[in-house]
């Protein structure tokens, strides 16, 4: 036996096998399920579909993460080192540019509410101290003309005297009217009494016209306010006057118990009555219509009855039953015009008529056709004026008829 050889001992057995079991071993391979589900995906054609899905969800966070980046550095940066852009883009401003049109800063820190410059600012109005002259248009009335002018009816009647006389009724297309900038009186001044009594006449004081901005007079070169330094024949405005209107209208006391009044009433007026029908005490509506044309019952304008709406030819009714005391044409501006007496002296008063259909002691009953609405006297347009008294006073229309 060769005795270099080796012997096997059981421990160099032992290391033989477990060398034996080493180097045969088959290595353990790891399984790659991302590459496998990949794979399966391509294989049912829905690759391309989730290429695009991934690219989206990406996509979405990176702009979730760079909002979240510049609130980070918002927070930090001071307000006033903030980067305005709408005033960074915007060019120097130059010497033609007004300061105050650039807008202010919108920082949250400032309270309040912030209102940008307006280039154009509306400035209110100021009030009118001149005169002005108006022309008459179709459909003008005093009232309409003082609406529009911001003024008492009445101011248009005392402005105006020369032309309306105090009668509202006298307005006619194309007059040229004066405005007054104020409720007032518009009066010449002759200088025959004391200026002072003058004012006063006119609820004013004299210091009240001198003072007037519209009246354009020195206080200083007025002297005595008795006999001031006011040249004869001066139209002055005396804000806030009032006087007396000059009567116009017809007299009032035609009746069944005092007949003799009649003659102060011209060509129509009847002669003495007595019997005849009286009155219920109660009115209706002289005509068709029952809306006004303009003008309303308004003693401070002179105006004692209301215009009742219509055309010409309409017809007219007696408001109650009575007896006929007036039938014919009035020369106080009434043009044809019928009265009717109910009796208790009560009247009622019908004007401008364009015919009248009963005459003088004849009785009517409640409703019944007495005439025909027109536009004769002082009238600028076809209306019924309609008035109702008591006794000498004209009381207001309004609170005896039923509603309209």
């Amino acid at each position: 036996m060769d005795p270099n050889s080796r012997k096997d001992t059981p421990q160099s057995l032992k290391e033989g096998k477990k060398t034996v079991e080493q180097g045969t071993r088959i290595p353990k391979v790891r399984r790659n399920l991302l590459a496998e589900w990949t794979d399966t995906l391509l294989s049912l054609g829905l690759g391309e579909s989730m290429l695009r899905v991934g690219t989206a969800i990406l996509s979405l966070i990176l702009i979730v993460a760079a909002i979240w980046l510049m609130n980070i550095f918002n927070e930090q940066v001071p307000l006033t080192a903030r980067i305005r852009p709408a005033l960074a883009a915007a060019p120097t401003a130059t010497p033609s540019v007004d300061p105050s049109l650039i807008p202010p800063p919108m920082d949250t820190s400032i309270s309040g509410i912030l209102r940008l410059a307006v280039p154009r600012t509306n400035i209110p109005t100021r009030p009118r101290q001149d005169i002005v002259k108006y022309t008459v248009q179709s459909g003008d009335s005093v009232f309409a003309i003082a609406e529009k002018f911001g003024l008492e009816p009445q101011t248009i009647l005392w402005g105006n005297y020369t032309t309306l006389a105090d009668d509202p009724h006298n307005v006619q297309v194309g007059q040229e009217l004066i405005i007054l900038p104020t409720n007032g009186i518009y009066y010449e001044w002759l200088g025959d009494i004391s200026f002072e009594d003058w004012a006063e006449f006119f609820g004013v004081t004299a210091q009240d016209i001198i003072d007037y901005p519209g009246n354009h007079l020195d206080p200083d070169k007025i002297g005595d306010y008795v006999n001031p330094n006011i040249e004869k024949g001066t139209w002055l405005i005396i804000p806030g006057g009032r006087r007396e209107f000059t009567t116009w209208y017809a007299p009032i006391g035609v009746t069944r118990e005092d007949p003799a009044t009649a003659r102060a009433w011209g060509p129509g007026a009847c002669g003495p009555i007595s019997g005849g029908n009286i009155g219920y005490g109660t009115y209706v509506w002289p005509a068709a219509k029952h809306i006004l044309s303009g003008y309303d019952y308004s003693p401070e304008s002179n105006h004692w009855g209301i215009d009742i709406d219509g055309e010409t030819g309409d017809p007219i009714y007696a408001t109650d039953a009575g007896v006929v005391v007036y039938s014919g044409w009035n020369d106080y501006g009434y043009g044809n015009m019928v009265m009717i007496d109910h009796g208790n002296d009560w009247q009622s008063l019908y004007a401008h008529l364009e015919s009248i259909w009963v005459s003088c002691g004849e009785s009517v009953g409640q409703g019944q056709t007495i005439a025909a609405m027109g536009s004769t006297g002082k009238s600028s347009g076809s209306h019924l004026h309609f008035e109702i008294m008591h006794g000498t006073y004209k009381v207001n229309p309004w609170n005896f008829l039923p509603p309209p």
